[in-house]
């Protein structure tokens, strides 16, 4: 047996089930070995970058390991982005690489890719020798888990040639990791978060990714009403317990105007799974009065402007929570809160954008886009947003509860949310998916539609396309700069994915918006609707840093 073949039978002993990436000489042997293994399916993407943000999303969908490759020195260069996007999402990951033979150190492809690794703020592990070929690859599944981050498993090619002689079963990572125990929070610690809570007349709970990982929603939900709180959301977990009375919806810059008002009243914030970053908090502005109660399973986590909170309880969200619910009905707490009518009646019509733009012939207001996709694609469909202007509509627009929601703006990039959704569609056994992103964005990986076409993937791309890197376009408009400097005429994206073997809509008024989402509703498949929006259209998060306005 050769490393390679040894290498292919220990990522199948992973449990791997699907990879994502790009053959070169330095992976060829290898995914020619995984080929042979008919529980492992690769599939061959257009850019290696799209192939490690497809494992991102995996992971992001699954929260276990996604896996990718690609060949040596460029095939390396060309996960930067994708590579650090997927840090800063804390995705574990495995970036199976080749690396040029040591013994030709004038090989055209030689890279330092252990410092580039780094630079990607990802972990490194090299096959220096055949004997340590098992121990690499469990390392690099082992860290991945434990750290929630991408591992580059650099093998090269020299090494992947050599005869691997030890026989003895492969032994995967979950081997070296101990049983999953619920942590518990230190009771002294609990007693004191009650104390706050019950000195409060005006409590708000944040959730994040971390109470949606724990499945804490139920909790929550007992817990909100016990204390009379409100319920808001970080932007990763938006729309998460949105059909539930009293939510406020996301906390941060996206915020509503009535939900920003009602912070502004909150003496107590409990926050659940959230990492209460500065976005957030919107620099500390949301909640200028209140202490805060943070419930997370890391050691600590620094807030915002390196604020820590008032009360920090090590502990698994869902047990943390039930905890705190458990100890205030001992004490037979009870509370209204903002649990009034009257806060009912200002939370039920928070959404609707009232503020008018002149739309210019040809184009659609973006937010009749989301609007009408959002009634049109049922909940039962999962939904990701991209970054960019773009995201200043959809995130605010899109309110019906899905089964997942993902955000981009991990590291405020573009170009990295159709990869992930293909991802995240295959993760899904193929499940019919919906992107909502820029044209900027969507036309930097455009070739790998033909993967999702390929591969018969069920997933609806609408672009938002005002034809113009849009939050440059907004910028310079406000600075009395010369905007068209930020103009960028496109193709019909439609036609391109027709071109593909795809379906695609050019779409310039709503009603052909409604009818294209209806056809892909109808008989799912890879899709794009190129929606033609007005450049005047201005979200409300450029109307409040540009402006001053929240109208």
């Amino acid at each position: 047996m050769k490393v390679y073949e040894r290498l292919a039978s220990a990522f199948a002993g992973e449990g791997v089930s699907h990879i994502f990436g790009m053959m070169g000489d330095g992976n060829m042997y290898w995914m020619d070995a995984l080929d042979k293994l008919t529980d492992v399916k690769v599939l061959e993407v257009r850019h290696e970058g799209v192939g490690l943000g497809m494992a991102d999303g995996w992971a992001r969908q699954t929260h276990t390991p996604g896996v990718c490759t690609a060949t040596c020195g460029p095939g390396v260069t060309q996960l930067a982005t994708a590579f650090v996007t997927a840090a800063r999402a804390e995705s574990p990951l495995v970036a199976f690489v080749g690396e040029f033979p040591g013994t030709d150190q004038d090989y055209i492809q030689r890279f330092d890719q252990s410092r580039f690794a780094a630079a990607c703020e990802a972990g490194f592990v090299r096959i220096t020798s055949p004997d340590y070929a098992d121990e690499a690859v469990r390392k690099a599944f082992y860290l991945a888990k434990l750290e929630s981050r991408p591992i580059m498993l650099s093998a090269p090619m020299d090494v992947q040639q050599m005869k691997f002689e030890d026989e003895e079963p492969y032994k995967p990572s979950s081997t070296l990791l101990p049983a999953r125990r619920i942590a518990r929070a230190d009771p002294d610690m609990l007693a004191k978060a009650a104390e706050i809570i019950a000195n409060s007349k005006k409590p708000v709970i944040v959730v994040g990714r971390g109470a949606m990982w724990s499945g804490a929603g139920d909790a929550v939900v007992k817990l909100g009403k016990r204390i009379g709180a409100l319920t808001a959301t970080t932007l990763r977990a938006k729309n998460w317990l949105a059909d539930n009375e009293y939510h406020a919806g996301i906390s941060g810059l996206y915020a509503t105007k009535t939900a920003i008002q009602l912070f502004e009243e909150a003496d107590c914030v409990i926050a659940v799974g959230a990492s209460m970053n500065r976005y957030t908090t919107e620099h500390g502005y949301l909640y200028p009065n209140a202490r805060y109660i943070h419930l997370d399973a890391k050691a600590h986590v620094m807030m915002g402007s390196g604020r820590a909170a008032d009360c920090y309880l090590q502990t698994d969200a869902k047990a943390g929570i039930e905890d705190l619910e458990a100890l205030l009905a001992k004490r037979s707490f009870r509370s209204t809160g903002y649990r009034t009518g009257e806060v009912l009646e200002r939370l039920s019509n928070q959404f609707e954008d009232r503020t008018q733009f002149e739309i210019e012939p040809g184009t659609i207001d973006p937010r009749e886009v989301c609007r009408v996709i959002d009634e049109t694609v049922p909940g039962s469909i999962g939904l990701l947003t991209g970054s960019g202007a773009s995201a200043g509509f959809s995130t605010v627009t899109f309110q019906r509860p899905r089964p997942f929601l993902h955000a981009a703006q991990f590291f405020g990039c573009i170009g990295q949310m159709l990869p992930a959704a293909m991802g995240m569609c295959v993760a899904t056994g193929n499940k019919p998916t919906l992107l909502v992103d820029g044209d900027a964005s969507t036309m930097m990986h455009i070739s790998d539609f033909d993967t999702a076409v390929r591969y018969k993937m069920p997933l609806l791309a609408v672009v938002l396309n005002d034809q113009a890197l849009g939050s440059e376009y907004h910028k310079m408009r406000a600075h009395k700069m010369k905007a068209e400097l930020s103009t960028i005429p496109t193709p019909n994206i439609g036609e391109i994915a027709k071109a593909m073997g795809g379906r695609g809509r050019l779409a310039t008024t709503v009603e052909e918006v409604r009818a294209a989402a209806a056809e892909w509703v109808a008989n799912p498949g890879p899709m794009i609707i190129d929606a033609r929006i007005s450049r005047n259209a201005i979200t409300i998060a450029h109307r409040r840093v540009l402006y001053g306005k929240d109208e």
